[in-house]
């Protein structure tokens, strides 16, 4: 059995990762929202923090009714309780990685985490 799962994921608006590379601590989707759109709803989570990296593009958030420009290279963390929406400029798509871990889990990370061999 091996220690690792790789996948190649074609270009499209939502791509989950959770079942596709067999995660167990994390949710991580991949997002294109086309130029001048979208996500259709306001959300919030119960448990999960999200963690956004804009890959391309540039857009906004809006968060607890309070706007946020967004470009390329930005990272953004939200808290479970708060609401949001996802906007793409009117002139140019918004592509982003959305990584979903439960709030307050981290216990090790980096070299505390690590054995070197």
């Amino acid at each position: 059995m091996k220690n690792y799962n790789k996948i190649n994921v074609e270009q499209q608006n939502r791509v989950e990762l959770h079942e596709q590379l067999g995660l167990t601590g994390a949710e991580i989707s991949i997002n294109i929202l086309p130029q001048g759109t979208n996500v259709p709803f306001v959300h919030s989570h119960k448990k999960n923090e999200e963690i956004y990296a804009i890959i391309e593009g540039e857009g906004s958030v809006v968060i607890d009714d309070e706007k946020i420009c967004l470009k390329a290279g930005d990272w953004l963390r939200i808290s479970p309780a708060a609401k949001r929406q996802f906007f793409a400029k009117v002139n140019t798509p918004l592509k982003y990685i959305c990584i979903q871990v439960k709030e307050k889990s981290l216990e090790e990370y980096t070299m505390t985490d690590a054995i070197v061999y």
